[in-house]
C-alpha cells in the first residue's frame, strides 16, 4: 500500500516509519534538510525495539501524496489549512485521510478545506528530530480514532505495523482528553525546557497542574464534552511513561521558532471565553510561551 505523510517530523516520521518497515511504500514530505537525508540514507530510526535506517520515498512536494492510499497529516496546527490547500489537488479520490495532530479542532479545519471526510486520531507517542533524518522515540505509540467509514482498515493497517489502535465512539471525549495532557505538560515543559520527569517534581508543580485540568475539565463540561476515564491518572501516567521527553512546544521556543500554543492553552481559553468558563491558568501560560516566543532567535 502506498503512504504519504505530509509533515514529516517526529510524529509523521514515527508512524510512517512504523508502516514502512511493515513493508508499506512509504512517501514522507517535509523540510529540505531531512528530506536530503531521507534520501541519502533513509529514515533513521532509533528506538528501544529497533535502531537502523528504514528505505523511504521522500519529497519536499505535497504532490508526492498522488496515489496513495493513506495520507497522514502530521502538520502543526498552524499549517494545517495551508497543508490541505496544498494536498487537496493531489489526493485520489478513495484515499483515507487522518489527522494525526495536536490540538481539538483539526480535523473538522481539514475536512472543511478539503470537502471530504478527514478521520481526527489521537496521539499518543513521545519522539523527537535528533538531527536530519534522525527520528529518536522514546516511549508509547497507541492511536485513537474515531468510527469513520475506513476505521477497520486502519486498525488492521497500524496493529500490523506493531502500532495499537482504538477505535472510540467519544473520539471528541479522547481528543480533549489528550487536549488536556498538552495543556497540563507543553507550556510548562516550554518555560522551563525541563524533561516530563524532572518539571513534575518541582515545587508547586503538581497544583498548577492540577488547576490547569480543572480548567480544561470545566470547559469542556460547559461544551457538551464527556471526557473519558481518570484524567488526573492519566496526567501523572505522562511522566512515568514518557520521563525523558521535551514537548513539541519546548522543542519549538528552543529553536525561536513558533509554537502550536495558540491550539493547546490558547484553544482552552478562547472556548472558555466564548462558554462563560474563567480559565486564568491556562491564559497565563499561553501568555508567558507567546511572550517567550516574541523573543530574537538563538544564535547559530
Amino acid at each position: 500500500m502506498k503512504i504519504a505523510v505530509m509533515g514529516a517530523g517526529a510524529v509523521g516520521c514515527f508512524y510512517g516509519g512504523m508502516l514502512a518497515r511493515a513493508g508499506h511504500e512509504v512517501a514522507l514530505i517535509g523540510r529540505a534538510q531531512h528530506v536530503e537525508a531521507f534520501r541519502r540514507d533513509g529514515l533513521f530510526m532509533e528506538m528501544a525495539s529497533f535502531t537502523g535506517h528504514v528505505p523511504v520515498a521522500a519529497s519536499t512536494e505535497a504532490s508526492a501524496v498522488r496515489g496513495a492510499r493513506v495520507v497522514l497529516v502530521c502538520v502543526k496546527s498552524t499549517d494545517t489549512e495551508r497543508a490541505a490547500d496544498a494536498i487537496a489537488p493531489h489526493l485520489a479520490p478513495d484515499a483515507i485521510v487522518l489527522s494525526l495532530q495536536n490540538g481539538y479542532d483539526n480535523a473538522a479545519r481539514l475536512a472543511a478545506r478539503l470537502g471530504r471526510e478527514v478521520g481526527p486520531a489521537v496521539v499518543y507517542v513521545a519522539t523527537e528530530m535528533a538531527g536530519p533524518g534522525h527520528m529518536r522515540h522514546h516511549g508509547r505509540g497507541e492511536l485513537v480514532i474515531g468510527p469513520m467509514a475506513a476505521a477497520a482498515e486502519l486498525v488492521e493497517l497500524f496493529g500490523a505495523a506493531g502500532v495499537p489502535v482504538e477505535v472510540s465512539d467519544n473520539v471528541a471525549g479522547a481528543l480533549w482528553a489528550k487536549l488536556i495532557l498538552n495543556c497540563a505538560y507543553n507550556a510548562l515543559s516550554a518555560i522551563t525546557q525541563l524533561p516530563y520527569s524532572r518539571l513534575v517534581a518541582g515545587e508547586g508543580v503538581e497544583a498548577m497542574m492540577r488547576d490547569v485540568v480543572d480548567e480544561c475539565l470545566a470547559v469542556a463540561s460547559r461544551d457538551g464534552v464527556m471526557v473519558p476515564g481518570d484524567i488526573w491518572a492519566a496526567v501523572e501516567r505522562i511522566a512515568r511513561t514518557m520521563p525523558t521527553q521535551v514537548s513539541s512546544t519546548a522543542h519549538d521556543l528552543a529553536r525561536g521558532k513558533p509554537s502550536e500554543i495558540d491550539h493547546i492553552n490558547g484553544y482552552v481559553v478562547r472556548r472558555g471565553a466564548a462558554l462563560g468558563v474563567a480559565t486564568p491558568v491556562n491564559r497565563a501560560l499561553h501568555a508567558i510561551v507567546k511572550l517567550l516566543e516574541g523573543r530574537p532567535a538563538p544564535a547559530v
